[in-house]
Protein backbone atom coordinates (compact mmCIF):
# COMPACT_ATOMS: atom_id res chain seq x y z
CA UNK A 1 0.00 0.00 0.00
CA UNK A 2 2.68 2.48 1.02
CA UNK A 3 4.71 1.75 -2.14
CA UNK A 4 1.69 2.80 -4.17
CA UNK A 5 1.30 5.90 -2.06
CA UNK A 6 5.00 6.54 -2.55
CA UNK A 7 4.47 6.99 -6.29
CA UNK A 8 1.94 9.70 -5.49
CA UNK A 9 3.66 10.78 -2.33
CA UNK A 10 4.63 14.31 -1.93
CA UNK A 11 3.69 14.95 -5.54
CA UNK A 12 2.67 18.20 -3.97
CA UNK A 13 6.08 18.61 -2.39
CA UNK A 14 7.84 17.71 -5.61
CA UNK A 15 5.82 20.29 -7.50
CA UNK A 16 6.48 22.84 -4.83
CA UNK A 17 10.21 22.19 -5.00
CA UNK A 18 10.24 22.59 -8.77
CA UNK A 19 8.55 25.97 -8.38
CA UNK A 20 11.00 26.98 -5.65
CA UNK A 21 8.24 27.33 -3.11
CA UNK A 22 9.56 28.94 0.07
CA UNK A 23 10.20 26.73 3.06
CA UNK A 24 8.68 28.29 6.18
CA UNK A 25 11.33 29.89 8.32
CA UNK A 26 11.78 28.69 11.90
CA UNK A 27 9.82 30.64 14.46
CA UNK A 28 12.51 30.15 17.08
CA UNK A 29 15.86 28.49 17.55
CA UNK A 30 15.10 26.34 20.56
CA UNK A 31 11.46 27.08 21.30
CA UNK A 32 10.84 27.19 25.01
CA UNK A 33 8.07 25.41 26.90
CA UNK A 34 5.48 24.32 24.39
CA UNK A 35 2.17 26.06 23.81
CA UNK A 36 -0.75 24.21 25.39
CA UNK A 37 -3.07 23.25 22.55
CA UNK A 38 -6.00 23.37 24.98
CA UNK A 39 -5.77 27.17 25.07
CA UNK A 40 -6.65 27.27 21.37
CA UNK A 41 -9.83 25.21 21.41
CA UNK A 42 -13.18 24.86 23.17
CA UNK A 43 -12.75 21.46 24.75
CA UNK A 44 -15.47 19.10 25.91
CA UNK A 45 -15.32 18.35 29.66
CA UNK A 46 -13.84 14.93 30.41
CA UNK A 47 -13.50 13.09 33.70
CA UNK A 48 -10.53 10.97 34.65
CA UNK A 49 -6.80 11.57 35.06
CA UNK A 50 -5.23 14.16 32.83
CA UNK A 51 -3.01 12.67 30.11
CA UNK A 52 -0.25 15.02 29.02
CA UNK A 53 1.04 14.71 25.44
CA UNK A 54 3.94 16.69 23.97
CA UNK A 55 3.88 17.19 20.19
CA UNK A 56 7.32 18.09 18.79
CA UNK A 57 7.58 18.69 15.06
CA UNK A 58 7.78 21.13 12.18
CA UNK A 59 5.14 23.18 10.34
CA UNK A 60 2.82 20.16 10.10
CA UNK A 61 2.39 20.41 13.87
CA UNK A 62 2.80 24.20 14.10
CA UNK A 63 -0.26 24.74 11.88
CA UNK A 64 1.48 26.72 9.16
CA UNK A 65 -0.98 28.55 6.89
CA UNK A 66 -4.06 27.77 8.98
CA UNK A 67 -6.47 30.40 10.22
CA UNK A 68 -5.73 29.88 13.92
CA UNK A 69 -3.80 27.63 16.33
CA UNK A 70 -7.09 25.87 17.06
CA UNK A 71 -6.89 24.29 13.58
CA UNK A 72 -3.44 22.77 14.09
CA UNK A 73 -2.99 19.02 14.30
CA UNK A 74 -2.18 18.97 18.05
CA UNK A 75 -5.21 21.13 18.90
CA UNK A 76 -7.61 19.11 16.75
CA UNK A 77 -6.11 15.86 18.05
CA UNK A 78 -6.67 17.02 21.61
CA UNK A 79 -10.35 17.64 20.85
CA UNK A 80 -10.67 14.24 19.17
CA UNK A 81 -9.10 12.42 22.11
CA UNK A 82 -11.34 14.20 24.59
CA UNK A 83 -14.35 13.24 22.49
CA UNK A 84 -13.18 9.63 22.99
CA UNK A 85 -13.26 10.14 26.76
CA UNK A 86 -9.52 10.69 27.20
CA UNK A 87 -8.67 13.71 29.37
CA UNK A 88 -5.89 14.76 27.01
CA UNK A 89 -3.87 17.96 27.19
CA UNK A 90 -1.47 18.43 24.30
CA UNK A 91 1.43 20.88 24.30
CA UNK A 92 2.29 21.99 20.78
CA UNK A 93 6.04 22.34 20.21
CA UNK A 94 5.82 22.53 16.43
CA UNK A 95 8.17 25.04 14.77
CA UNK A 96 7.71 25.88 11.10
CA UNK A 97 10.83 25.33 9.03
CA UNK A 98 12.49 22.90 11.41
CA UNK A 99 14.60 20.13 9.96
CA UNK A 100 15.22 17.04 12.05
CA UNK A 101 18.55 18.61 12.99
CA UNK A 102 16.87 21.72 14.40
CA UNK A 103 14.37 19.50 16.18
CA UNK A 104 17.13 17.42 17.74
CA UNK A 105 18.85 20.58 19.02
CA UNK A 106 15.80 21.68 21.00
CA UNK A 107 14.10 18.38 21.79
CA UNK A 108 15.64 17.58 25.17
CA UNK A 109 15.24 21.19 26.32
CA UNK A 110 11.53 21.24 25.43
CA UNK A 111 10.90 17.82 26.98
CA UNK A 112 12.58 18.71 30.26
CA UNK A 113 10.84 22.08 30.53
CA UNK A 114 7.28 20.79 30.50
CA UNK A 115 5.18 21.60 33.58
CA UNK A 116 5.16 17.85 34.27
CA UNK A 117 6.62 14.85 32.52
CA UNK A 118 4.44 13.95 29.53
CA UNK A 119 2.67 10.62 29.30
CA UNK A 120 3.56 10.49 25.60
CA UNK A 121 5.60 12.45 23.07
CA UNK A 122 4.75 12.69 19.38
CA UNK A 123 7.79 13.19 17.10
CA UNK A 124 7.18 14.49 13.57
CA UNK A 125 10.17 15.50 11.43
CA UNK A 126 11.56 14.76 7.99
CA UNK A 127 9.52 16.86 5.56
CA UNK A 128 12.01 19.72 5.53
CA UNK A 129 14.89 17.25 5.31
CA UNK A 130 13.25 15.90 2.13
CA UNK A 131 12.68 19.37 0.69
CA UNK A 132 16.37 20.12 1.21
CA UNK A 133 17.43 16.62 0.03
CA UNK A 134 19.47 16.20 3.21
CA UNK A 135 21.26 12.86 3.56
CA UNK A 136 18.98 10.22 5.11
CA UNK A 137 21.83 9.32 7.45
CA UNK A 138 21.49 12.77 9.02
CA UNK A 139 17.74 12.40 9.45
CA UNK A 140 18.21 9.02 11.08
CA UNK A 141 20.90 10.30 13.45
CA UNK A 142 18.75 13.26 14.48
CA UNK A 143 15.65 11.16 15.10
CA UNK A 144 17.79 8.65 16.99
CA UNK A 145 18.99 11.49 19.22
CA UNK A 146 15.40 12.51 20.01
CA UNK A 147 14.25 8.97 20.68
CA UNK A 148 17.23 8.40 22.95
CA UNK A 149 16.41 11.57 24.89
CA UNK A 150 12.80 10.46 25.33
CA UNK A 151 13.94 7.04 26.51
CA UNK A 152 16.32 8.67 29.02
CA UNK A 153 13.37 10.58 30.47
CA UNK A 154 11.17 7.47 30.50
CA UNK A 155 8.63 8.92 28.06
CA UNK A 156 7.06 6.69 25.37
CA UNK A 157 7.08 7.90 21.77
CA UNK A 158 4.75 7.81 18.79
CA UNK A 159 6.89 8.46 15.70
CA UNK A 160 5.28 10.02 12.63
CA UNK A 161 6.80 8.54 9.48
CA UNK A 162 7.42 10.19 6.12
CA UNK A 163 8.01 8.89 2.60
CA UNK A 164 10.44 10.27 0.04
CA UNK A 165 9.31 11.58 -3.37
CA UNK A 166 10.35 9.68 -6.51
CA UNK A 167 12.31 12.63 -7.92
CA UNK A 168 15.03 12.10 -5.31
CA UNK A 169 15.79 8.73 -6.85
CA UNK A 170 15.57 5.09 -5.77
CA UNK A 171 18.76 5.18 -3.70
CA UNK A 172 17.49 8.06 -1.58
CA UNK A 173 14.11 6.38 -1.10
CA UNK A 174 15.78 3.08 -0.19
CA UNK A 175 17.78 4.80 2.54
CA UNK A 176 15.16 7.26 3.79
CA UNK A 177 11.92 5.31 4.06
CA UNK A 178 13.12 2.37 6.21
CA UNK A 179 14.63 4.62 8.87
CA UNK A 180 11.28 5.28 10.60
CA UNK A 181 10.24 1.65 11.13
CA UNK A 182 13.82 0.72 12.01
CA UNK A 183 14.07 3.40 14.70
CA UNK A 184 10.60 2.61 16.04
CA UNK A 185 11.65 -1.04 16.41
CA UNK A 186 14.99 -0.12 17.98
CA UNK A 187 13.40 2.08 20.65
CA UNK A 188 10.12 0.23 21.12
CA UNK A 189 8.20 3.27 19.85
CA UNK A 190 4.81 3.23 18.17
CA UNK A 191 4.79 4.25 14.49
CA UNK A 192 2.44 6.02 12.11
CA UNK A 193 4.00 4.77 8.84
CA UNK A 194 3.13 7.85 6.76
CA UNK A 195 1.72 10.89 8.56
CA UNK A 196 0.42 12.61 5.39
CA UNK A 197 -1.22 9.53 3.86
CA UNK A 198 -4.82 10.80 4.39
CA UNK A 199 -4.25 13.90 2.22
CA UNK A 200 -1.97 12.68 -0.57
CA UNK A 201 -3.65 12.89 -3.99
CA UNK A 202 -6.49 15.01 -2.55
CA UNK A 203 -5.92 18.63 -3.61
CA UNK A 204 -9.06 19.78 -1.82
CA UNK A 205 -7.33 18.87 1.47
CA UNK A 206 -4.07 20.73 0.71
CA UNK A 207 -3.25 24.43 0.92
CA UNK A 208 -2.32 26.47 -2.15
CA UNK A 209 1.38 25.86 -1.43
CA UNK A 210 0.83 22.20 -2.39
CA UNK A 211 2.60 21.11 0.79
CA UNK A 212 0.58 21.71 3.94
CA UNK A 213 -2.86 20.32 4.76
CA UNK A 214 -5.69 22.80 5.12
CA UNK A 215 -8.10 22.65 8.05
CA UNK A 216 -10.13 19.86 6.44
CA UNK A 217 -6.93 18.00 5.70
CA UNK A 218 -5.82 18.30 9.31
CA UNK A 219 -9.14 16.81 10.40
CA UNK A 220 -8.61 13.88 8.02
CA UNK A 221 -5.15 13.25 9.47
CA UNK A 222 -6.55 13.44 12.99
CA UNK A 223 -9.31 10.97 12.13
CA UNK A 224 -6.72 8.56 10.71
CA UNK A 225 -4.31 8.79 13.65
CA UNK A 226 -6.33 9.50 16.83
CA UNK A 227 -6.81 5.81 17.62
CA UNK A 228 -3.06 5.21 17.24
CA UNK A 229 -2.29 8.09 19.58
CA UNK A 230 -4.81 6.79 22.11
CA UNK A 231 -3.32 3.30 21.92
CA UNK A 232 0.18 4.70 22.47
CA UNK A 233 -0.80 6.28 25.80
CA UNK A 234 0.36 4.07 28.67
CA UNK A 235 -2.52 2.32 30.39
CA UNK A 236 -5.01 2.84 27.59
Amino acid sequence: MYRLVSLLVLAAMVGACSRSAPIPEPAATLAGPATDAAAAADLPPVMGPERRILAVGDSLFAGYGLASPAESYPARLETALRARGINARISNAGVSGDTSGAGAERFAFVLRNQPRKPDLVLIEFGGNDILRALPPEQTRANLDRMLAAARAEGVPVLLMGMLAPPNLGPDYKAKFEPLYPALAKQYGARLVPFFLAPVIGKPDLIQADHIHPNARGVDEIVAATADQVAAALPGQ
